[in-house]
């Protein structure tokens, strides 16, 4: 019965043999194909070894024709000095020229997309049956795993280096003749990305900070700037404040209108000018909220799949998040949460910055600056957190200034996984809830 359900799996041999026959008639259409076709996704397992072969020949710079591929697949064994050599000639054969590839490759790709779709429902059907797993963990991993084919991203096949390596000289050729390649995502403070070199993918930044400093407001500064540069959809999950509250603060922040002003309704018609030009430039962008109470990482997962062109997942705040397995150890429960969202950072491949309060360590030190032990019910979040930032207002200690509408504010990158750490003085104005940068050299955002 399995033999029979293997020789029904989808497989277009005529495609399979135009495309490695296309590749052997004109090698430079190996880098048409490249990004889009993997060893793997040919069904013969001799026709992933000489996809294989030629990528190495490639890498080498070396000829790929007839003579160098069969003698670099009798160095590796697949053919004995007598054998396959009529094959490979056969190939050149399939195909006049190669001016179809991309076409042969679409074909080839299209039918590992559906073998791995039938192996993927194989799997989930087994999960199910098998009832050893929570609903929400057999959703999940169901989700993960078309998900992950829909992305183009295969789990359950391992990748040989010879085609990692060839990826990885694309990506030198880039960085090598686009300078703005080497950048991550920026935030759009001047300061903070010389320190950074911006936002990784898949990167977990935790923004920590004590009460009233202004991380949900940092967040959403770094949100409304990546939304504007990049075109991106930005999802924002306000566990705190309803959605009507979180726009209240970033209009008040890009209309450069009084926060309280918002919440009475005293606006001039100066103020009302300011509101209008900040909505339009608010409505153009991609900004997705959700102010759901308690959400676990399964649910926010769940919605972010169906985002297309997602650019940045904002969360506020890490202490209201829900795990998925609720136990009476909160330590354990967000050591939890905290690896899911790095894994959830990693299967999107975009940043997720995730807002935490800090315990009250500061208060009862003579020095109140934040450090990676203030984190409340820490577990694994310094080990899961590829960036930690921690905000830091030394007026808000003293009497009398704590409600002073500009300061200076620290930047404390406590942690940085891909760079160096430090701290960078930013303005905080505290009227419009919004941070800009202060160095002379770099002009304020």
């Amino acid at each position: 019965m399995q033999d029979e359900m293997m020789k029904k799996l989808p497989f277009s041999m005529p495609a399979e043999q135009s495309l490695l026959g296309s590749i052997l008639i004109d090698p430079a259409s190996l880098s048409e194909v490249a990004d889009a076709i993997t060893a793997e996704d040919f069904y013969l397992t001799e026709h992933k070894q000489i996809y294989l072969a030629m990528h190495e020949l490639f890498l080498t710079n070396k000829e790929i024709d007839v003579v160098t591929l069969i003698d670099m697949l009798v160095v590796k064994g697949i053919y004995d000095k007598s054998g396959g050599e009529d094959y490979i000639r056969t190939l050149t054969e399939a195909v006049p020229d190669a001016l179809n590839v991309k076409d042969y490759a679409r074909i080839v790709k299209e039918k590992s997309v559906l073998r791995q779709l039938i192996a993927a429902c194989a799997e989930i059907s087994e999960s199910a049956y098998s009832e050893q797993e929570s609903v929400s963990g057999v959703l999940d991993h169901a989700q993960n795993l078309i998900f992950q084919i829909a992305q183009g991203r295969d789990t359950k096949n391992f990748r040989h280096i010879r085609e990692v390596l060839g990826d990885v000289y694309g990506h030198l050729h880039e960085l090598n003749t686009n300078r703005e390649a080497t950048r991550g995502t920026q935030t759009g403070f001047s300061a903070l990305d010389r320190v950074l070199a911006g936002l990784g993918k898949s990167d977990l930044v935790l923004v920590g900070a004590r009460p009233g400093m202004g991380k949900t407001s940092f967040a959403l500064n770094i949100a409304t700037n990546v939304a504007k540069q990049t075109k991106k959809k930005i999802c924002i999950f306000s566990l705190e404040m309803s959605a009507e509250q979180l726009v209240n603060r970033v209009l008040s922040s890009e209309a450069l209108v009084n926060s309280y002003a918002l919440r009475t309704g005293e606006l001039s018609p100066e103020d009302w000018e300011h509101l209008a030009v900040a909505a339009g430039e608010l409505a153009g962008c991609d900004i997705l909220i959700d102010d759901s109470s308690g959400l676990t990482v399964t649910a926010m997962k769940a919605k972010l799949r169906r985002v297309q062109n997602l650019g940045m997942v904002i969360i506020d705040y890490l202490g209201l998040m829900q795990g998925d397995h609720h136990t009476d150890n909160r330590v354990q429960e967000i050591s939890e949460i905290t690896r899911s969202l790095k894994i959830l950072a990693k299967e999107l491949m975009v940043p997720v910055i995730c807002c935490a309060q800090l315990s009250r360590g500061p208060e009862s030190r003579t020095d109140k600056k934040p450090m990676l032990s203030d984190l409340r019910d820490s577990g694994s979040i310094e080990q899961d957190a590829d960036t930690v930032i921690f905000l830091y207002r030394s007026e808000y200690y003293k009497t009398g200034e704590a409600n002073q509408d500009t300061s200076v504010a620290e930047v404390i990158i406590a942690k940085n996984r891909h760079g160096s750490t430090g701290t960078v003085n930013m303005g905080w104005n505290g009227q419009f809830t919004k941070f800009i940068t202060i160095d002379n050299d770099q002009e304020a955002r």
